[in-house]
């Protein structure tokens, strides 16, 4: 065998095993979190008599106890396991769907969203964290692109979904939620736990967690999770759909369509994370996706209809394939598996608060300025951000974390 049929050899995803099965399953259902909302704000905020901002509440809530709990989630699921956490993940996000659908009013909504949340950070854990375990260079690369793209892919079909249902009734789309009882309860028979060694909780743990990267790799492999989410969830998520409503009164069917595109265009780019892997460092891929990021809101700065903001979502969609899987795989390859639960843990407050922060910045934001100025502002923020993956200290010559260097640390 050519050294060229191995590196495509492990850069392949295993598509009969039980646990990639389900863990992409399983990441499948996240994105009924926000993008199945995201088109429903403009009707949700016109049935409780909201303004934008009240109404970017719905996504900001549902990632506020993810911010704080996620580490602690980490903890028990390299305490107990990482199978037990995502089973009972799935069906507390599932069975919140109940209540969300008989809600009586906007304050319950947002109360059981911090539940939901919850649950999602435990679905958002423990997938990559078992991705991590199960395997071991640009195989993992590729796993965990295919694990994006199929979050991206749900992040594309969702918004239509949502969009469709709404125009049924502003609770619909919630019921979506009640298919994570099923899946959870697929995932006790024939998801495999990860073998690898069982950490204790505690001070030691958590002291253990935190410094299983080195600082530099830390600031920025966190930082670049957390500003993509910004980036994602702030001009993406939430300004661009007010916009598309009061620019050109596109109904919610038609801004899911728009926001499809990006996603779309994610999950093409994330499947080939594998292959993209066998030619750059990590830090060179989160680095490029940056740059995509920032063209693509450029772009929809520039756009003189929504067609072309259609397309500027495609440039932002290849961003995001690009990166995401980069950090997971970066952080992956440099935590042992006794604290990779806890540092992807962290990994996930970040994002959870990148998700946090973007919807609330910006729409509060809009209130002293004009969407497209923030559009503008974001892209010059995107384009900013790439340079520092690259130039980033802790790294080899070769632009690869120094696995030495951190370990001592460790």
């Amino acid at each position: 065998m050519t050294t060229d049929e191995s590196g495509d050899r492990s850069a392949r995803v295993p598509w009969r095993s039980s646990t990639v099965q389900v863990v992409l399953a399983s990441t499948l259902l996240a994105p009924l979190g926000v993008p199945l909302v995201a088109p429903t704000l403009p009707v949700i905020r016109d049935t409780f008599a909201l303004t934008d901002a009240q109404a970017s509440l719905l996504i900001s809530t549902y990632f506020v106890a993810g911010i704080v709990l996620s580490p602690f989630i980490g903890m028990v699921a390299d305490r107990v396991g990482r199978n037990r956490v995502l089973v009972s993940s799935l069906l507390v996000f599932g069975v919140s769907g109940i209540p969300l659908v008989l809600a009586p009013n906007f304050e319950t909504v947002l109360a059981v969203r911090v539940v939901q949340g919850v649950a999602a950070a435990g679905i958002f854990i423990t997938t990559v964290t078992i991705v991590g375990d199960a395997f071991e260079g640009t195989q993992r690369n590729a796993v965990l692109g295919v694990n994006n793209a199929v979050l991206s892919a749900g992040a594309a079909a969702f918004p239509v979904l949502g969009g469709a249902l709404v125009a049924i009734s502003w609770n619909a789309p919630f019921a979506s939620y009640l298919l994570g009882v099923p899946l959870g309860l697929l995932a006790v028979r024939y998801l495999e736990e990860p073998e690898g060694e069982r950490e204790t909780a505690g001070v030691a743990y958590l002291r253990g967690a935190a410094t299983a990267l080195a600082g530099s790799q830390a600031a920025v492999l966190y930082g670049a999770a957390f500003m993509t989410e910004v980036l994602l969830f702030g001009p993406v998520l939430t300004v661009l759909p007010f916009l598309l409503t009061a620019s050109y009164g596109l109904s919610p069917a038609a801004i899911g369509l728009v926001l499809a595109a990006g996603e779309g265009s994610s999950v093409v780019v994330s499947a080939m994370n594998g292959r993209f892997a066998k030619h750059a460092s990590n830090h060179g891929l989160i680095a490029l996706g940056f740059t995509c990021n920032g063209v693509g809101l450029l772009g929809m700065w520039l756009a003189p209809s929504p067609l072309f903001v259609g397309l500027a979502t495609l440039v932002v969609g290849a961003g995001l394939g690009l990166s995401m899987p980069a950090v997971d795989a970066a952080i992956s390859d440099v935590v042992s598996a006794r604290h990779r639960a806890g540092a992807l843990s962290i990994r996930n407050s970040t994002t959870f608060l990148g998700r946090s922060v973007g919807p609330v910045l910006f729409a509060g934001l809009a209130v002293a300025t004009d969407y497209h100025t923030l559009l503008l502002a974001a892209a010059v923020v995107a384009l900013a951000s790439g340079p520092v993956a690259v130039f980033a200290p802790g790294r080899d010559a070769t632009g690869r974390p120094d696995l030495e260097e951190v370990a001592t640390e460790a």
